[in-house]
Protein backbone atom coordinates (compact mmCIF):
# COMPACT_ATOMS: atom_id res chain seq x y z
CA UNK A 1 0.00 0.00 0.00
CA UNK A 2 1.51 3.22 -0.69
CA UNK A 3 1.08 5.91 2.02
CA UNK A 4 -0.40 9.50 1.34
CA UNK A 5 2.75 11.48 1.96
CA UNK A 6 1.00 14.13 4.47
CA UNK A 7 -0.35 11.12 6.29
CA UNK A 8 1.70 10.93 9.41
CA UNK A 9 1.37 7.31 12.01
CA UNK A 10 -1.11 5.21 10.74
CA UNK A 11 -3.44 3.63 7.98
CA UNK A 12 -5.09 6.85 6.20
CA UNK A 13 -8.80 6.54 6.83
CA UNK A 14 -10.21 8.81 4.25
CA UNK A 15 -9.26 10.68 0.97
CA UNK A 16 -6.12 8.55 0.25
CA UNK A 17 -4.64 7.29 -3.20
CA UNK A 18 -3.99 3.28 -2.67
CA UNK A 19 -3.67 0.49 -5.34
CA UNK A 20 -5.24 -2.76 -3.51
CA UNK A 21 -3.66 -4.86 -6.26
CA UNK A 22 -1.05 -3.40 -8.10
CA UNK A 23 -1.01 -6.76 -9.84
CA UNK A 24 2.66 -7.85 -11.78
CA UNK A 25 3.32 -6.25 -14.92
CA UNK A 26 6.70 -8.92 -15.37
CA UNK A 27 6.25 -12.06 -17.96
CA UNK A 28 5.40 -13.92 -14.83
CA UNK A 29 2.44 -15.90 -15.60
CA UNK A 30 -0.28 -16.72 -13.10
CA UNK A 31 -0.85 -21.04 -12.90
CA UNK A 32 -4.24 -20.38 -14.00
CA UNK A 33 -5.21 -21.38 -17.39
CA UNK A 34 -5.10 -18.03 -19.89
CA UNK A 35 -8.15 -19.38 -21.09
CA UNK A 36 -10.12 -19.04 -17.96
CA UNK A 37 -12.38 -15.58 -17.46
CA UNK A 38 -10.35 -13.54 -14.90
CA UNK A 39 -10.09 -9.77 -13.57
CA UNK A 40 -7.71 -7.96 -12.17
CA UNK A 41 -8.78 -4.80 -10.27
CA UNK A 42 -7.27 -1.32 -8.22
CA UNK A 43 -8.68 0.53 -5.93
CA UNK A 44 -7.62 4.14 -4.71
CA UNK A 45 -9.36 6.78 -2.08
CA UNK A 46 -10.99 5.78 1.42
CA UNK A 47 -11.41 2.40 2.94
CA UNK A 48 -15.09 2.07 1.45
CA UNK A 49 -13.68 1.81 -1.73
CA UNK A 50 -11.69 -1.22 -1.10
CA UNK A 51 -14.89 -3.03 0.66
CA UNK A 52 -16.51 -2.19 -2.35
CA UNK A 53 -13.99 -4.09 -4.26
CA UNK A 54 -14.93 -6.64 -2.50
CA UNK A 55 -18.56 -6.89 -3.07
CA UNK A 56 -17.75 -6.71 -6.74
CA UNK A 57 -14.71 -9.92 -6.26
CA UNK A 58 -17.78 -11.48 -4.76
CA UNK A 59 -20.41 -10.52 -7.46
CA UNK A 60 -17.55 -11.89 -10.00
CA UNK A 61 -16.72 -15.14 -8.62
CA UNK A 62 -20.48 -16.27 -9.09
CA UNK A 63 -20.22 -15.17 -12.91
CA UNK A 64 -16.83 -17.79 -12.69
CA UNK A 65 -14.85 -14.76 -13.03
CA UNK A 66 -11.28 -15.59 -11.10
CA UNK A 67 -9.29 -13.19 -9.42
CA UNK A 68 -5.78 -12.49 -11.42
CA UNK A 69 -2.85 -10.65 -9.24
CA UNK A 70 -1.27 -10.75 -13.42
CA UNK A 71 -2.25 -7.79 -15.55
CA UNK A 72 -1.63 -9.40 -18.64
CA UNK A 73 -3.57 -12.21 -17.60
CA UNK A 74 -6.43 -10.57 -17.32
CA UNK A 75 -9.89 -10.45 -19.58
CA UNK A 76 -11.34 -7.68 -17.34
CA UNK A 77 -9.06 -4.72 -15.55
CA UNK A 78 -11.28 -2.70 -13.26
CA UNK A 79 -10.24 0.52 -11.62
CA UNK A 80 -11.91 1.72 -8.44
CA UNK A 81 -12.28 5.66 -8.29
CA UNK A 82 -11.79 8.45 -6.00
CA UNK A 83 -13.07 11.92 -6.81
CA UNK A 84 -12.10 13.44 -3.55
CA UNK A 85 -8.94 15.49 -5.05
CA UNK A 86 -7.69 16.17 -8.46
CA UNK A 87 -4.46 14.14 -7.71
CA UNK A 88 -6.34 11.09 -7.27
CA UNK A 89 -8.58 11.68 -10.71
CA UNK A 90 -4.90 12.15 -12.25
CA UNK A 91 -3.46 8.90 -10.73
CA UNK A 92 -6.44 6.86 -12.41
CA UNK A 93 -6.29 8.51 -15.66
CA UNK A 94 -2.80 7.73 -15.94
CA UNK A 95 -3.30 3.80 -15.09
CA UNK A 96 -6.13 3.70 -17.85
CA UNK A 97 -3.82 5.12 -20.18
CA UNK A 98 -1.62 2.29 -19.35
CA UNK A 99 -4.76 -0.63 -19.71
CA UNK A 100 -5.82 1.03 -23.07
CA UNK A 101 -1.94 0.37 -24.09
CA UNK A 102 -2.44 -3.54 -23.04
CA UNK A 103 -6.03 -3.17 -25.15
CA UNK A 104 -4.01 -2.45 -28.44
CA UNK A 105 -2.20 -5.73 -28.07
CA UNK A 106 -5.41 -7.24 -26.91
CA UNK A 107 -8.69 -6.82 -28.38
CA UNK A 108 -10.51 -9.12 -26.01
CA UNK A 109 -9.50 -6.87 -22.93
CA UNK A 110 -12.81 -5.09 -21.62
CA UNK A 111 -12.16 -2.21 -19.00
CA UNK A 112 -14.16 -0.97 -16.47
CA UNK A 113 -14.73 2.41 -14.20
CA UNK A 114 -16.04 1.86 -10.90
CA UNK A 115 -16.88 4.51 -7.93
CA UNK A 116 -17.30 7.91 -7.61
CA UNK A 117 -15.62 8.67 -11.16
CA UNK A 118 -18.16 6.48 -12.45
CA UNK A 119 -20.51 8.67 -11.02
CA UNK A 120 -19.55 11.56 -11.39
CA UNK A 121 -18.29 11.46 -14.92
CA UNK A 122 -20.92 9.22 -15.91
CA UNK A 123 -21.26 8.94 -19.99
CA UNK A 124 -18.56 10.82 -20.50
CA UNK A 125 -16.10 8.01 -20.03
CA UNK A 126 -17.80 6.23 -22.93
CA UNK A 127 -18.36 9.32 -25.19
CA UNK A 128 -15.72 11.31 -24.86
CA UNK A 129 -12.76 9.81 -23.58
CA UNK A 130 -13.39 6.25 -25.06
CA UNK A 131 -10.85 4.98 -22.62
CA UNK A 132 -13.20 2.53 -21.44
CA UNK A 133 -15.88 -0.31 -22.07
CA UNK A 134 -17.95 -0.26 -18.69
CA UNK A 135 -18.90 2.26 -16.20
CA UNK A 136 -20.68 1.11 -13.03
CA UNK A 137 -21.82 3.58 -10.26
CA UNK A 138 -21.41 2.70 -6.12
CA UNK A 139 -24.36 1.38 -5.89
CA UNK A 140 -24.90 -0.59 -9.04
CA UNK A 141 -22.54 -3.55 -8.67
CA UNK A 142 -25.08 -5.90 -8.90
CA UNK A 143 -25.48 -5.13 -12.55
CA UNK A 144 -21.93 -5.67 -13.62
CA UNK A 145 -23.01 -9.21 -15.32
CA UNK A 146 -25.75 -7.47 -17.46
CA UNK A 147 -23.16 -4.78 -18.39
CA UNK A 148 -20.56 -6.98 -18.98
CA UNK A 149 -22.82 -8.57 -21.83
CA UNK A 150 -23.70 -5.57 -23.00
CA UNK A 151 -19.75 -4.85 -23.25
CA UNK A 152 -19.22 -8.07 -25.06
CA UNK A 153 -21.75 -6.80 -27.52
CA UNK A 154 -20.48 -3.53 -28.06
CA UNK A 155 -23.40 -1.69 -26.50
CA UNK A 156 -23.48 0.99 -23.78
CA UNK A 157 -22.53 -0.61 -20.50
CA UNK A 158 -23.26 1.95 -17.93
CA UNK A 159 -25.14 2.09 -14.57
CA UNK A 160 -25.01 4.92 -12.26
CA UNK A 161 -28.26 4.62 -10.82
CA UNK A 162 -28.18 5.61 -6.80
CA UNK A 163 -29.64 3.74 -4.11
CA UNK A 164 -32.09 4.68 -1.79
CA UNK A 165 -31.82 1.04 0.48
CA UNK A 166 -28.64 -0.20 1.35
CA UNK A 167 -27.23 -2.24 -1.44
CA UNK A 168 -24.98 -5.13 -0.84
CA UNK A 169 -26.15 -6.18 2.45
CA UNK A 170 -26.76 -9.71 1.49
CA UNK A 171 -23.62 -9.80 -0.72
CA UNK A 172 -20.05 -12.01 1.20
CA UNK A 173 -17.65 -10.17 0.07
CA UNK A 174 -14.35 -11.66 -1.13
CA UNK A 175 -11.30 -10.75 0.78
CA UNK A 176 -8.87 -9.42 -1.47
CA UNK A 177 -5.32 -9.13 -0.44
CA UNK A 178 -6.38 -10.02 3.03
CA UNK A 179 -4.09 -10.70 5.97
CA UNK A 180 -6.81 -13.09 7.44
CA UNK A 181 -6.32 -10.90 10.78
CA UNK A 182 -8.35 -7.59 10.02
CA UNK A 183 -11.14 -6.74 7.79
CA UNK A 184 -13.86 -4.43 7.09
CA UNK A 185 -17.58 -4.16 7.25
CA UNK A 186 -19.58 -1.48 6.03
CA UNK A 187 -22.72 -0.33 7.65
CA UNK A 188 -23.76 2.91 6.45
CA UNK A 189 -23.45 4.44 2.65
CA UNK A 190 -24.07 8.11 1.50
CA UNK A 191 -23.84 10.96 3.27
CA UNK A 192 -26.24 14.10 3.65
CA UNK A 193 -23.90 16.47 5.11
CA UNK A 194 -22.96 18.65 2.17
CA UNK A 195 -20.31 20.14 3.13
CA UNK A 196 -19.41 22.40 0.13
CA UNK A 197 -15.79 21.33 -0.88
CA UNK A 198 -17.08 17.46 -1.27
CA UNK A 199 -18.28 15.30 -4.19
CA UNK A 200 -19.02 12.24 -1.95
CA UNK A 201 -23.45 13.33 -1.71
CA UNK A 202 -23.06 13.53 -5.45
CA UNK A 203 -21.21 10.18 -5.96
CA UNK A 204 -22.63 7.71 -3.51
CA UNK A 205 -25.92 9.68 -2.79
CA UNK A 206 -28.17 9.80 0.35
CA UNK A 207 -27.25 8.26 3.89
CA UNK A 208 -28.93 4.94 4.70
CA UNK A 209 -27.98 2.38 6.94
CA UNK A 210 -27.56 -1.47 7.16
CA UNK A 211 -30.04 -3.82 8.70
CA UNK A 212 -27.86 -4.70 12.09
CA UNK A 213 -28.75 -8.85 11.70
CA UNK A 214 -26.55 -8.58 8.15
CA UNK A 215 -24.09 -6.67 10.20
CA UNK A 216 -23.89 -9.16 12.95
CA UNK A 217 -23.28 -11.80 10.51
CA UNK A 218 -20.87 -11.14 8.42
CA UNK A 219 -18.78 -10.28 11.62
CA UNK A 220 -20.10 -13.57 13.27
CA UNK A 221 -18.81 -15.35 9.84
CA UNK A 222 -15.20 -13.79 10.25
CA UNK A 223 -15.30 -14.38 13.60
CA UNK A 224 -15.33 -17.71 11.94
CA UNK A 225 -13.15 -17.88 10.12
CA UNK A 226 -10.46 -16.81 12.64
CA UNK A 227 -9.90 -13.02 12.01
CA UNK A 228 -9.31 -10.54 14.88
CA UNK A 229 -10.17 -7.03 14.00
CA UNK A 230 -13.15 -5.38 11.78
CA UNK A 231 -13.67 -2.04 11.13
CA UNK A 232 -17.34 -0.61 11.16
CA UNK A 233 -17.29 1.17 7.49
CA UNK A 234 -19.31 4.28 6.36
CA UNK A 235 -18.76 7.96 4.96
CA UNK A 236 -20.61 9.00 8.50
CA UNK A 237 -20.37 6.07 10.78
CA UNK A 238 -22.03 8.53 13.47
CA UNK A 239 -25.04 9.21 11.79
CA UNK A 240 -26.06 5.48 11.52
CA UNK A 241 -29.84 4.42 12.23
CA UNK A 242 -31.82 1.65 11.15
CA UNK A 243 -35.59 1.80 11.69
CA UNK A 244 -36.28 -1.19 9.01
CA UNK A 245 -34.73 0.46 5.87
CA UNK A 246 -35.05 3.22 3.72
CA UNK A 247 -33.01 7.40 3.39
CA UNK A 248 -32.21 8.70 7.02
CA UNK A 249 -33.82 11.68 5.70
CA UNK A 250 -36.95 9.62 6.05
CA UNK A 251 -36.97 8.91 9.82
CA UNK A 252 -39.34 11.68 10.68
CA UNK A 253 -42.02 9.19 8.15
CA UNK A 254 -41.14 6.50 10.41
CA UNK A 255 -44.02 5.01 12.83
CA UNK A 256 -44.26 4.86 16.54
CA UNK A 257 -43.12 1.37 16.46
CA UNK A 258 -39.75 2.22 13.95
CA UNK A 259 -39.10 5.06 16.26
CA UNK A 260 -39.23 2.88 20.01
CA UNK A 261 -36.87 -0.12 17.59
CA UNK A 262 -34.52 1.86 16.03
CA UNK A 263 -31.02 1.48 16.42
CA UNK A 264 -28.37 3.88 16.83
CA UNK A 265 -24.64 3.59 16.24
CA UNK A 266 -24.17 3.42 19.97
CA UNK A 267 -26.08 1.05 20.00
CA UNK A 268 -24.83 -0.85 17.04
CA UNK A 269 -21.65 -0.85 19.23
CA UNK A 270 -22.48 -2.32 21.95
CA UNK A 271 -24.61 -5.22 19.79
CA UNK A 272 -21.14 -5.80 17.88
CA UNK A 273 -18.86 -5.52 20.94
CA UNK A 274 -21.15 -7.90 23.51
CA UNK A 275 -21.86 -10.79 20.24
CA UNK A 276 -18.13 -10.44 19.64
CA UNK A 277 -16.12 -10.08 22.69
CA UNK A 278 -13.11 -11.26 21.55
CA UNK A 279 -12.76 -9.51 18.42
CA UNK A 280 -11.37 -5.81 18.44
CA UNK A 281 -13.42 -3.39 16.27
CA UNK A 282 -12.40 -0.10 15.19
CA UNK A 283 -15.11 2.54 13.26
CA UNK A 284 -14.48 5.21 10.86
CA UNK A 285 -15.00 7.78 9.78
CA UNK A 286 -16.98 10.40 12.46
CA UNK A 287 -18.07 13.36 11.88
CA UNK A 288 -17.71 15.29 14.66
CA UNK A 289 -21.34 17.06 14.41
CA UNK A 290 -22.61 13.85 14.65
CA UNK A 291 -20.60 11.89 17.12
CA UNK A 292 -22.44 11.69 20.82
CA UNK A 293 -21.88 10.87 23.85
CA UNK A 294 -23.43 7.75 24.01
CA UNK A 295 -20.53 6.36 21.56
CA UNK A 296 -18.00 8.01 23.56
CA UNK A 297 -19.90 5.86 26.98
CA UNK A 298 -20.20 2.84 24.70
CA UNK A 299 -16.08 2.96 23.47
CA UNK A 300 -14.90 3.53 27.12
CA UNK A 301 -17.95 0.80 28.42
CA UNK A 302 -16.27 -2.18 26.18
CA UNK A 303 -12.54 -3.29 26.13
CA UNK A 304 -12.94 -4.71 22.84
CA UNK A 305 -13.66 -1.37 21.10
CA UNK A 306 -10.52 0.58 20.07
CA UNK A 307 -9.41 3.56 21.83
CA UNK A 308 -9.41 5.60 18.44
CA UNK A 309 -10.88 7.61 16.67
CA UNK A 310 -10.65 9.63 13.53
CA UNK A 311 -12.01 13.13 13.47
CA UNK A 312 -11.95 15.41 10.85
CA UNK A 313 -12.54 18.89 11.62
CA UNK A 314 -10.97 20.42 7.83
CA UNK A 315 -9.65 23.70 9.56
CA UNK A 316 -10.05 25.65 13.10
CA UNK A 317 -11.31 28.87 11.78
CA UNK A 318 -14.94 29.54 12.19
CA UNK A 319 -15.51 31.24 9.46
CA UNK A 320 -13.68 28.66 7.24
CA UNK A 321 -15.78 26.19 8.85
CA UNK A 322 -18.85 27.96 8.22
CA UNK A 323 -18.25 28.30 4.42
CA UNK A 324 -17.70 25.23 4.38
CA UNK A 325 -20.73 23.99 5.46
CA UNK A 326 -19.66 21.95 8.15
CA UNK A 327 -22.28 22.31 11.32
CA UNK A 328 -19.55 22.61 14.07
CA UNK A 329 -17.77 24.88 15.57
CA UNK A 330 -14.03 25.44 16.72
CA UNK A 331 -15.70 25.36 20.26
CA UNK A 332 -17.72 22.91 19.82
CA UNK A 333 -15.29 20.60 18.86
CA UNK A 334 -13.00 21.41 21.97
CA UNK A 335 -16.10 20.52 23.69
CA UNK A 336 -16.11 17.36 22.24
CA UNK A 337 -12.22 16.77 22.19
CA UNK A 338 -12.79 17.39 26.04
CA UNK A 339 -15.34 14.64 26.28
CA UNK A 340 -13.05 11.96 24.72
CA UNK A 341 -10.59 12.74 26.90
CA UNK A 342 -12.37 12.58 29.93
CA UNK A 343 -14.04 9.27 29.68
CA UNK A 344 -11.03 7.60 27.52
CA UNK A 345 -8.19 8.81 28.66
CA UNK A 346 -5.94 7.21 25.91
CA UNK A 347 -7.59 7.57 23.32
CA UNK A 348 -5.77 8.57 20.19
CA UNK A 349 -7.09 10.97 17.90
CA UNK A 350 -6.44 11.93 14.20
CA UNK A 351 -7.78 14.33 12.15
CA UNK A 352 -8.38 15.30 8.32
CA UNK A 353 -7.11 18.68 7.52
CA UNK A 354 -7.47 21.14 4.57
CA UNK A 355 -4.98 24.17 3.89
CA UNK A 356 -5.91 27.08 1.66
CA UNK A 357 -9.69 26.72 1.17
CA UNK A 358 -11.10 29.64 -0.80
CA UNK A 359 -11.12 33.14 1.52
CA UNK A 360 -8.42 32.11 4.19
CA UNK A 361 -6.51 34.32 5.59
CA UNK A 362 -3.60 33.85 7.56
CA UNK A 363 -5.73 34.59 11.06
CA UNK A 364 -7.67 31.58 9.87
CA UNK A 365 -4.37 29.52 9.12
CA UNK A 366 -3.31 30.50 12.71
CA UNK A 367 -6.31 29.17 13.80
CA UNK A 368 -6.05 25.79 12.19
CA UNK A 369 -2.34 25.68 13.66
CA UNK A 370 -3.62 26.46 17.48
CA UNK A 371 -6.62 23.67 17.26
CA UNK A 372 -3.95 21.28 16.79
CA UNK A 373 -1.77 22.77 19.61
CA UNK A 374 -4.71 22.14 21.47
CA UNK A 375 -5.70 18.46 20.65
CA UNK A 376 -2.06 17.35 19.54
CA UNK A 377 -3.15 14.87 17.44
CA UNK A 378 -1.73 11.33 17.24
CA UNK A 379 -1.44 11.67 13.34
CA UNK A 380 -3.45 13.34 10.63
CA UNK A 381 -4.00 13.84 6.98
CA UNK A 382 -3.62 16.65 5.30
CA UNK A 383 -4.43 18.18 1.91
CA UNK A 384 -4.18 21.72 0.45
CA UNK A 385 -7.68 22.46 -0.76
CA UNK A 386 -7.93 21.44 -4.65
CA UNK A 387 -11.64 22.96 -6.46
CA UNK A 388 -13.73 19.55 -7.15
CA UNK A 389 -16.36 19.99 -10.20
CA UNK A 390 -19.88 20.30 -9.07
CA UNK A 391 -19.53 21.10 -5.39
CA UNK A 392 -21.31 24.10 -4.21
CA UNK A 393 -17.48 25.61 -3.42
CA UNK A 394 -16.66 25.40 -7.22
CA UNK A 395 -20.10 26.97 -8.14
CA UNK A 396 -20.16 29.99 -5.45
CA UNK A 397 -16.61 30.12 -4.07
CA UNK A 398 -13.62 31.72 -6.22
CA UNK A 399 -10.12 29.18 -5.56
CA UNK A 400 -8.26 32.47 -4.95
CA UNK A 401 -5.44 31.12 -2.33
CA UNK A 402 -2.14 31.35 -4.35
CA UNK A 403 -0.54 27.80 -5.28
CA UNK A 404 2.65 29.11 -3.13
CA UNK A 405 0.77 30.08 -0.18
CA UNK A 406 -1.39 26.77 0.11
CA UNK A 407 1.64 24.87 -0.02
CA UNK A 408 3.09 26.95 2.57
CA UNK A 409 0.15 26.32 4.80
CA UNK A 410 -0.09 22.67 4.16
CA UNK A 411 3.93 22.76 5.10
CA UNK A 412 3.50 24.27 8.27
CA UNK A 413 0.35 21.94 9.08
CA UNK A 414 2.61 18.58 8.27
CA UNK A 415 5.69 20.42 10.47
CA UNK A 416 3.26 21.11 13.46
CA UNK A 417 1.69 17.47 12.96
CA UNK A 418 4.97 15.59 12.89
CA UNK A 419 6.17 17.36 16.25
CA UNK A 420 2.51 16.04 17.23
CA UNK A 421 3.25 12.81 16.68
CA UNK A 422 6.27 12.52 17.99
CA UNK A 423 4.72 13.81 21.48
CA UNK A 424 2.36 10.90 21.18
CA UNK A 425 4.65 7.70 20.35
CA UNK A 426 6.46 9.47 23.10
CA UNK A 427 4.44 9.02 25.75
CA UNK A 428 4.66 5.05 25.38
CA UNK A 429 8.38 4.52 26.24
CA UNK A 430 8.49 2.70 29.01
CA UNK A 431 4.98 1.13 29.12
CA UNK A 432 3.39 -2.02 27.64
CA UNK A 433 1.35 -2.34 25.32
CA UNK A 434 -1.06 -4.86 23.31
CA UNK A 435 -0.08 -5.24 19.66
CA UNK A 436 -1.98 -7.17 17.02
CA UNK A 437 0.16 -8.86 14.58
CA UNK A 438 -0.69 -7.99 10.93
CA UNK A 439 2.49 -8.51 9.24
CA UNK A 440 6.03 -9.01 8.84
CA UNK A 441 7.96 -5.04 9.30
CA UNK A 442 8.52 -3.62 5.59
CA UNK A 443 11.88 -2.87 6.91
CA UNK A 444 13.31 -6.09 8.34
CA UNK A 445 12.10 -9.60 8.22
CA UNK A 446 12.87 -10.54 11.15
CA UNK A 447 10.53 -8.34 13.12
CA UNK A 448 6.92 -8.16 13.36
CA UNK A 449 4.82 -5.48 12.68
CA UNK A 450 1.13 -4.52 14.24
CA UNK A 451 -1.39 -1.83 15.62
CA UNK A 452 -1.81 -0.96 19.32
CA UNK A 453 -5.72 -0.38 20.28
CA UNK A 454 -4.95 3.23 19.04
CA UNK A 455 -3.66 2.48 16.00
CA UNK A 456 -0.50 3.29 16.41
CA UNK A 457 2.38 0.77 14.40
CA UNK A 458 4.41 -1.15 16.95
CA UNK A 459 6.72 -3.10 15.42
CA UNK A 460 9.34 -5.94 17.65
CA UNK A 461 11.37 -8.67 17.22
CA UNK A 462 9.45 -11.98 15.86
CA UNK A 463 10.76 -14.71 18.40
CA UNK A 464 8.27 -17.74 18.62
CA UNK A 465 4.86 -15.51 17.42
CA UNK A 466 3.10 -15.59 14.53
CA UNK A 467 -0.19 -13.41 12.66
CA UNK A 468 -3.25 -13.11 14.22
CA UNK A 469 -1.39 -13.69 17.98
CA UNK A 470 -2.20 -10.19 20.48
CA UNK A 471 1.36 -9.86 22.19
CA UNK A 472 2.12 -7.29 25.16
CA UNK A 473 5.27 -5.51 23.68
CA UNK A 474 7.12 -3.22 26.12
CA UNK A 475 8.14 -0.16 24.15
CA UNK A 476 11.85 0.91 23.95
CA UNK A 477 12.32 3.69 21.74
CA UNK A 478 10.39 5.63 19.48
CA UNK A 479 9.91 7.76 15.64
CA UNK A 480 7.23 10.10 14.85
CA UNK A 481 5.20 6.95 13.32
CA UNK A 482 6.22 3.96 14.46
CA UNK A 483 6.59 2.07 18.19
CA UNK A 484 9.75 -0.09 18.70
CA UNK A 485 10.02 -2.40 21.77
CA UNK A 486 10.47 -6.26 22.77
CA UNK A 487 7.93 -8.99 23.24
CA UNK A 488 7.35 -10.26 26.54
CA UNK A 489 4.10 -12.79 26.17
CA UNK A 490 1.20 -13.93 24.91
CA UNK A 491 -1.57 -11.19 25.72
CA UNK A 492 -4.12 -11.91 28.26
CA UNK A 493 -5.96 -8.39 26.92
CA UNK A 494 -7.31 -7.30 23.68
Amino acid sequence: MTKDPYAFNGTPLTEEISPANTGDLSNEKDSASKTQKQFYIESYGCQMNFSDSEIVASILNQEGYKLTETLENANLVLVNTCSIREKAEQTVRKRLELFNGLKRKNKDLKIGVLGCMAERLKHKFLEEEKMVDIVVGPDAYKDLPNLLQEAEAEREAVNVILSKEETYGDIAPVRLAANGVSAFVTITRGCDNMCTFCVVPFTRGRERSRDPKSILGEIAQLAEGGYKEITLLGQNVDSYLWYGGGLKKDFSKATPLQRKTAVKFSNLLELVSKAQPSIRIRFSTSNPQDMSLDVIHTMAKFDNICNYIHLPVQSGSNSILKKMNRHHSREQYFELIDNIRKNIPDCAISHDMIAGFPSETEQDHQDTLSLMEYVKYDFGFMFAYSERPGTLAAKKIEDDIPEPTKKRRLQEIIDLQRTHSEYRTRQFIGKTVCVLIEKSSKRSSEFWSGRTSQNTVAVFPKEKYKVGDLVDVRIEEVTSATLIGTAIGISSSI
